[in-house]
């Protein structure tokens, strides 16, 4: 099994790096956020242990982009921010296990293993499908978005942000992931400009039986309007 690790700390790089080739794993080794995606790329690697607090791109911009990218190989996010909003926001932007520090190596390793088993086990990866929620649909081909048949009039980065949501609706997306999807040529938009397109986003979604919801600290999800 070939291991893509990924965390800034010598030590704790040096000694993972020693147990899990003691275990039998092979394992490729990248300190820095901002070549994280080009050593991701360039190894093809069965599962990749990620930090979170890297030099260059936070961990989660990196998972956030290589998700965006397509890519797909099973993550397990490894870092100091154990409270439970850091670890839903974690697996909410694309990754498959979360384990704080301090660990185990025992049971870090066999949650690799599990991560493995679990993505050669899995299906095929298959197309886009078409996204459906309570009357929304996204045309997968054209990106348009139809309520009850009719196209909604919206905005480009409008658009770009509920088909985002649909894609996982009732489960939150953190600001950051948002940004890349809606601002994807632009390097230099703070995770707070997606709050102007969600508040235009909020207001012609009014009468459709969706809500855009805003969970503090966590990011945007879609639900279904009560009652």
């Amino acid at each position: 099994m070939k291991v893509m690790l990924i965390e800034d700390d010598d030590a704790m790089q040096t000694t993972l790096q020693r147990a899990l080739r003691a275990s039998g794993m092979q394992v490729v080794a990248c300190n820095d956020g901002e070549r994280a995606l080009d050593r991701w790329r360039a190894s093809v690697p069965d599962v990749v242990v990620l930090d979170l607090s890297l030099p260059g791109r936070d961990g989660l911009q990196v998972l956030a982009d290589a998700r965006a990218e397509g890519l797909r190989t099973p993550v397990l996010i490894l870092t100091a921010r154990g409270t439970v909003g850091d670890r839903v926001l974690g697996l909410n932007t694309g990754a498959d296990d979360y384990l704080p520090k301090p660990f185990d190596l025992d049971e870090l390793e066999a949650r690799l293993r599990a991560l493995a088993r679990r993505a050669d086990s899995g299906p095929a990866a298959s197309p886009a499908l078409t996204a459906e929620f309570c009357g929304l649909r996204v045309d997968a081909e054209q990106g348009a978005v139809y309520r009850g048949g009719q196209v909604m009039d919206l905005a480009p980065r409008e658009s770009a942000l509920l088909r985002a949501l649909l894609q996982r609706p009732g489960q939150a997306l953190a600001k950051e992931r948002l940004v890349e999807q809606v601002f994807p040529d632009e390097t230099s938009v703070a995770p707070e400009a997606i709050e102007v397109v969600a508040y235009r986003l909020r207001k012609k979604l009014a009468g459709s039986g969706v809500q855009l919801v805003t969970l503090r600290g966590l990011g945007y999800l879609l639900q279904a309007e009560p009652g």
